[in-house]
Formats: C-alpha cells, sequence, structure tokens
C-alpha cells in the first residue's frame, strides 16, 4: 500500500504530467482523444486523493491513543526553495548616549513540503473528485471544439494548482498556487477568446482577483515580519533548535505565543480581503457571474470545488489567527451575511440560468462564510461541511444547465424554452435533485450542511460575544434561504414545466445530452441526495475534520456551545418550513398563478424594486463610474502629459545640439574673404578687450 508520503505527492503529480501529456501531443498527436491524459490523470489523482483519505482517518485513530498532540498533521518535505540566512550586525543610527545594539536578521527559508491532515484530505478527495467528473462531462460537451486540446490541457492544470493550494505548508507556497489558480480561470473563462464578452470576463476576472490577490500578499508580509517564518509546520534544524511555524504544534499548544491585538487583526483583514477576491464576496463578488462566458463545464469547476473554495479553506486553516484577533471572525461573518442576502435578492430576478446558479453560488459562499464567522468549532465545521455537500450539488447544476444549453443550441435565456421534462428526462430529474439540496429541502445534502451553520449561529446569538449582530445574521440567514429556495425552483419550474417552447437556434436537434454527459449528472445527484445525511447523521465530517491542528487546538474547543437539543430541533423545523414555503411560493406563482407573476413584476417594478434586483443592484455601474472611469482618465491625462509635456522636454533638448549645429554650420562657408575679416574682427576684439 501507498504510504501517505507518496500519496501525498502523486495526487497533484498526476494531474501535472497530464497537463504536460497533452500539451506536448494533444495538437499534432491525441487531437480528438486529447481528453485521454486529463482524464486518467484526474481519476487516478482521484484515488490517490481517497486512499489518503482513508489513511489519514487510520492515523488519526493511531493518533488518539498515542502522545498527547494538537490534531493529526504529517508534513513532507521536498526540497528547499530558497534559503537565506540572516546576518548579524550593529543597529544603525541610535539617537542618544546608548550604546548601539547588537541586532540578529531572521533567516529566510521557504520549503515546498506537503502536509496531510483531515482538512488536507477532504479538500484533496473534493476537488479531484468533482474535477473527474467534470472532465469525463467536457468530452462529450467540448467534442466539436478547435481548441479541444488546449481545455484539457488548462483543466488538468487547474487541478494540479487547486491540489498544491490546499496541499503546501507554507504561506509562500500558497501564495503561488494562489495565483496559478488565478492564472488558470483566466485561461478558462476567456477560453473563446474570439469572442469579446468571454475576453473582457476574463480580463474582469483577472484584475478584480489582483486586488484581493494584493491584500493578501500584504498579509503574508506582516506574517513574516510578525512571526518570523511563513511555515505552518514548526522546523527543527540541524543544530536541533526549533523554529515555531506559524500554525505549528508548538504555537497551538499554547495559545499565548499568537499575536493579538491590532497586528493580528490587520492580518486577518488582509486575508480576508484575499478571501473575497477568491471566493467572490462582496464587493469583490462581481467577477463571478461573467465567469459565465466561459464553458459551461469550467462554470462549474470554478463555481463547484475549486477556485472559489480558495478563500474558505484558507479561514479555515487560518482560524487560530482569526481567534487570536478577537473580532476578525465577526467581519468574517458581517461580509457573508451581507453578500448572502444580496447575491440571492439578485438571483431572484435574472433570466439567464447560468446566472441564476453563479449568483446562487456567491450567496452560499456567503453562507459558508457565515459558519466560518462563527469563530467556533461547530461553525467552521459547519462552514466547510457546506463547502462538501455544496461541490456536488452545485456541479450537478451547473452540468444540468450544460445540458439544457447543449440541446437549446447554446441559448440559455429561461425566457426563450419551457417544458423540457419530456425531451431531457435524465437532466429534469438529477437538476430537480440539485435544486432540491440547493434549496435546502429536508433530507438532501443542502439541508444538513445549512441547518448546522444557522444552528452555529443560533448558538452565538444566545451566548456568543456578540448576541445581537448573530442574531440579525441568523435572521439574514434564514430568509437567505427563503429566497434561494424560490428562485432555485422559479428556475426549475421555467425551464422543464409549462408548455413547451424550442428556441430556432436549437432546430430539430433538442434531445437529451449523450452518456458522457448523463452518467456524471447521474453521479451528482445520488451524493446530492444522501451523502449530506450519511455524514450528519453518523458525525463522521465534523468528527474528522475537528482533528485538523488548525481546528483541534484547545482555545478553540473552550468557545463550544451545548444547547439543549430542542434548540437544535427548533431551528432545523423553521429551516425546513423555510425551504418548503420557498419552493410553495414558486410552484404557486409560476405553475398555478402566472398572471400573478406578471402584476407583482409591475408592482415591484413601478417603485423600482426589480429594476434595482435585475440591475443588480447597479454595482457594476457604480464600480465603471467610481472606478473605472476615473482611472481611464487617469491613464489618459498620464498618456497626455508624457506625449506632449515629458517627450517635449525630451525633443527639446534634442533639438538643442542640432540648433547650436546650425548656427556654426552657417560660419563654415568656404570664402578665404570672409575667414580673413574673421580673423581681423577677432583680432580687434581680443585689442578692445586688452585696452579696456
Amino acid at each position: 500500500m501507498f504510504s501517505i508520503p507518496t500519496l501525498l505527492v502523486l495526487v497533484p503529480a498526476l494531474p501535472l504530467a497530464a497537463t504536460l501529456a497533452t500539451a506536448a501531443l494533444g495538437k499534432k498527436v491525441l487531437r480528438e482523444q486529447s481528453h485521454w491524459p486529463a482524464v486518467a490523470g484526474i481519476g487516478l489523482s482521484f484515488l490517490a486523493a481517497l486512499l489518503l483519505l482513508f489513511q489519514v482517518r487510520a492515523a488519526v485513530a493511531q493518533a488518539d491513543a498515542g502522545p498527547v498532540r494538537i490534531g493529526y498533521e504529517e508534513v513532507v518535505r521536498l526540497w528547499t526553495w530558497a534559503n537565506v540566512e540572516g546576518a548579524g550586525g550593529m543597529e544603525p543610527g541610535s539617537p542618544g548616549p546608548s550604546p548601539p545594539r547588537q541586532i540578529a536578521l531572521m533567516d529566510f527559508a521557504v520549503e515546498v513540503a506537503l502536509r496531510a491532515d483531515p482538512l488536507t484530505a477532504v479538500m484533496l478527495v473534493t476537488v479531484t473528485f468533482v474535477s473527474f467528473l467534470v472532465a469525463v462531462y467536457s468530452i462529450g460537451y467540448m467534442h466539436e471544439d478547435p481548441g479541444y486540446w488546449r481545455f484539457f490541457a488548462y483543466i488538468a492544470l487547474f487541478v494540479f494548482s487547486m491540489t498544491m493550494l490546499v496541499s503546501v505548508s507554507n504561506f509562500l507556497m500558497l501564495y503561488i498556487f494562489w495565483e496559478a489558480v488565478g492564472l488558470c480561470s483566466y485561461l478558462l473563462i476567456g477560453f473563446w477568446y474570439q469572442k469579446p464578452e468571454a475576453a473582457a470576463a476574463g480580463k474582469k476576472a483577472f484584475l478584480v482577483n489582483r486586488i484581493g490577490d494584493f491584500g493578501f500578499a500584504l498579509g503574508v508580509f506582516l506574517i513574516w515580519t510578525t512571526y518570523g517564518t511563513l511555515n505552518f509546520h514548526d522546523t527543527i534544524h540541524d543544530t536541533g533548535l526549533t523554529t515555531m511555524g506559524v500554525l505549528g504544534q508548538s504555537r497551538l499548544a499554547e495559545p499565548g505565543l499568537f499575536v493579538a491585538g491590532g497586528i493580528a487583526t490587520a492580518i486577518c483583514l488582509l486575508l480576508l480581503l484575499g478571501a473575497c477576491g477568491k471566493s467572490a464576496q462582496f464587493p469583490l463578488h462581481v467577477w463571478l457571474p461573467d465567469a459565465m462566458e466561459g464553458p459551461t463545464p469550467v462554470s462549474a469547476l470554478i463555481h463547484a470545488a475549486t477556485m472559489v473554495t480558495a478563500g474558505i479553506y484558507m479561514i479555515a486553516r487560518c482560524a487560530p489567527l482569526f481567534h487570536a484577533s478577537g473580532d476578525a471572525f465577526q467581519a468574517v461573518a458581517l461580509i457573508g451575511g451581507f453578500t448572502a442576502l444580496l447575491a440571492s435578492a439578485i438571483a431572484v430576478t435574472q433570466t439567464d440560468l447560468k446566472r441564476i446558479l453563479a449568483y446562487s453560488t456567491i450567496s452560499q459562499l456567503g453562507y459558508m462564510f457565515l459558519g466560518l464567522g462563527a469563530g467556533t468549532l461547530p461553525g467552521i465545521t459547519a462552514g466547510m461541511f457546506h463547502l462538501f455537500t455544496h461541490a456536488f450539488f452545485k456541479a450537478l447544476l451547473f452540468l444540468g444547465a450544460g445540458s439544457v444549453m447543449h440541446a437549446m443550441g447554446g441559448v440559455i435565456d429561461i425566457r426563450r424554452f419551457g417544458g423540457l421534462r419530456h425531451r431531457m428526462p435524465t437532466t429534469h430529474w438529477t437538476f430537480l435533485i440539485g435544486c432540491l439540496a440547493l434549496a435546502a429541502f429536508p433530507g438532501f445534502s443542502g439541508f444538513f450542511s445549512k441547518d448546522e451553520i444557522l444552528v452555529a449561529l443560533h448558538e452565538n446569538s444566545l451566548d456568543g460575544p456578540s448576541p445581537a449582530l448573530y442574531h440579525i445574521l441568523y435572521l439574514a440567514a434564514s430568509a437567505t434561504a427563503f429566497l434561494t429556495a424560490f428562485y432555485t425552483f422559479r428556475a426549475f419550474i421555467l425551464t422543464f414545466y409549462g408548455p413547451e417552447r424550442i428556441p430556432h437556434e436549437a432546430g430539430d436537434h433538442a434531445h437529451e445530452s449523450p452518456n458522457s454527459m448523463t452518467l456524471p449528472l447521474v453521479i451528482l445527484a445520488i451524493f446530492s441526495a444522501f451523502v449530506g445525511a450519511w455524514f450528519f447523521f453518523t458525525h463522521g465530517f465534523s468528527e474528522f475534520l475537528a482533528h485538523t491542528p488548525s481546528l483541534a487546538y484547545p482555545a478553540m474547543h473552550t468557545e463550544e456551545a451545548a444547547h439543549a437539543p430542542s434548540v437544535h430541533a427548533g431551528v432545523m423545523v423553521a429551516s425546513a418550513l423555510v425551504a418548503v414555503a420557498g419552493i410553495g411560493l414558486a410552484w404557486l406563482l409560476y405553475l398555478r398563478w402566472p398572471k400573478t407573476v406578471d402584476r407583482l413584476t409591475a408592482a415591484m417594478d413601478a417603485v423600482g424594486l426589480y429594476r434595482l434586483s435585475f440591475g443588480k443592484f447597479y454595482i457594476d455601474q457604480a464600480y465603471h463610474v467610481l472606478v473605472v472611469r476615473p482611472l481611464a482618465g487617469l491613464a489618459w491625462a498620464s498618456y497626455w502629459f508624457d506625449r506632449y509635456v515629458v517627450d517635449g522636454l525630451v525633443d527639446l533638448i534634442g533639438l538643442a545640439p542640432r540648433g547650436a549645429g546650425a548656427v556654426l554650420r552657417s560660419l563654415q562657408s568656404g570664402m578665404v574673404q570672409f575667414y580673413a575679416l574673421a580673423m581681423v574682427l577677432g583680432v580687434l576684439v581680443l585689442i578692445v578687450a586688452l585696452l579696456v
């Protein structure tokens, strides 16, 4: 059997090998078979991740019976990428009579090290499993695309970058693969670069993420200057000395070693800014809806298991830093709650099926931020549990939307088609399961993971650090759940029910998708239906994840709330009623009373609410006016100043020698008489000068 270090290397290595093979052989050799390296590499990577998960579970059980330590981790050091030794010296410029102090600069060492712990194992299985199904689905969806080989090379590179992001044990390496994931998203969103909309969407995603990544980079710098290392883990040197990692066992054993106060808050807020960019939270959420311009499998991959989950993972990994700050968790919860409610309010009126799902993703990511922002172990594990279940049903919904788009000749506007349940039975039933899971209907995966987040918020509203705040957030989360159920089934009913409507772009070819596309839908539907209930009733997910060192340290456990089961049951019943109410309202309005929808729309439009939601609260327009135009004006002014002032001065300096040369050149006439006259005049000038 493979060891943990071997499996930890194989998981990212296999997609990387697939990337290189497809890039080298795809265009000239593999051609229409270019999917095989990516599918095989990602599939084998999933098997390696699954074996790693089982081995980590076994290691966790053994660790519980062994010496006491904070959670379970195993760090595999591959090589040292950079090692700059610190130099000692005298402190320069010491004021006053006191003598200069002897100082020592810190060593700067960057290890390429991978870590195995429960959080890493869960993320690797989730990423590789969903990515494998997306790659299989893409065989049918992309089979006639001229960039077929390029698409699968990008997909494999994306999976490699994401698996490395969740595996590394160093903040600098985390930042590097954070950027690599951003690069892959740019390549995939703008894959159809011939379309101006796709090219613009790719650039928008890249630029908006640079804002968050700049904050993340500053956070990494501040971590280095504060803690003297960027490693998560403790490092034992050849001399026998130990450097405490930022999230290492030595520091976790004594929570007082974490820096608190303003510096801790600054670090966490900068990291949160990076998370808001990657996980599309307000105010950096505007790139994700436009990312729908890429191929549908890309949307499923980005929204379900890869890029947008990076921010959630990073905050969960850095939970001790946020805990030391005191206020940072509340900032996470506020951002998440506001984003969840805002995105759901926008999704209610959208007509593009993929954009409805995109705003749903933003809203559900806000839910995950709410769980993390509770700041308790149950809240953080609930946020990660929702990430886990959301990966299945959101991938299912996006791939289902792609199946509809494939059958409708590229049309995705829900106003232009309908009644598709008979033509596309497999897509219909699997999409229904995904909608029930997203709407948190009782019994489906989304219900259990969303319920645990609501319970964590409710507990904080009873005896948390800011009960009034968390009570408001609990109400906002409940309102979001109602809107989610409503807009999800609005889209479902308009797509699959009512009179059959087929757009002319589909012609006579509207039919169910091929098996390569429907088989992943069926598999994802099974997981969307049952995986949440399994882990909820067995407590397997939360108990396993609690052995992650970042979540297992004592300070986190001291704040666990333990209310009566009746309180939890009350939250669960309220959550179920909210979901049923949202679904019932959508069913009544769009199946039973369709004319009422027009009247409600007109009433909302009269007060501007409909236009506000349909226009996405005009946030993009506000950015265009407040950010894009001023920067464009500054760029034009800079161009004018450079072109006419700076270049003018340079040209003027260049003209001076030419002018002087022209004056002197006129003196060289070639006439002897002129030279004689000049000599006489020169002598006269000298005589006058002497006399004076």
